[in-house]
């Protein structure tokens, strides 16, 4: 038979474990926003759609459920999304680059050309994944590797349509960055692949 025994002096109580819990909950959730750098009306990218503004940060309910969401809005496809804050870093969405990453974007575009013997609709999916990835340098590598396609008409409709993707989320990006007019960055961009 064991017996009950009350807890040592000085021990851990119901009450002290509740606070405690209560504590390291509250602490979580300051850090998640302490490690959120999205502000309102801040540019970002959403992997999937590119380049949009941060329109709102606050509570919705939803279902039933109050959720913390960022609102974005995408005004080259006048579309708005809205995302639980706690999600937002897993499902792409970033801050715009910083002038470093560009420059080595800038270089692989320089670069030589990858040519692949593969089946272009393989190909084809792995310059999506690319695009749809948001991550600049990738999206340097699909204009790099596509981009004897700027003033010729050599490469198929669906090649076209990749490589005309992937320059406009890339300029979209830079644009924001450089504060330029994206027509100027496209400019500068078409010179740069033509020199190459």
């Amino acid at each position: 038979m064991s017996t009950f025994r009350s807890p040592p002096k000085g021990g851990v109580t119901d009450a002290m474990a509740r606070t405690a819990a209560a504590t390291t909950a509250a602490q979580a959730k300051t850090k998640v926003k302490d490690e959120d750098p999205f502000q309102e009306g801040d540019s970002i990218v959403y992997a999937a759609h590119g380049v949009g503004r941060v329109d709102r940060i606050g509570v919705d309910e939803i279902a039933g459920t109050k959720l913390e969401v960022i609102q974005i809005s995408f005004p080259g496809n006048q579309m708005t999304l809205r995302i639980p804050l706690t999600k937002a870093r897993k499902a792409g969405l970033r801050k715009i680059v910083s002038r470093e990453i560009v420059d080595k974007a800038m270089a692989i575009i320089k670069g030589k050309p990858h040519v692949s013997k593969g089946m272009w609709a393989r190909r084809a999916v792995a310059y999506q994944e690319k695009i749809n990835s948001g991550d600049l340098v990738q999206i340097a590598e699909v204009l790099r590797d596509l981009r004897r396609n700027v003033d010729s008409l050599d490469g198929s409709f669906s090649e076209r349509k990749l490589f005309e993707a992937a320059q406009e989320r890339f300029v979209a990006e830079v644009a924001v960055l450089e504060k330029k007019e994206p027509a100027d960055v496209l400019e500068s961009l078409t010179a740069i692949m033509k020199a190459a």
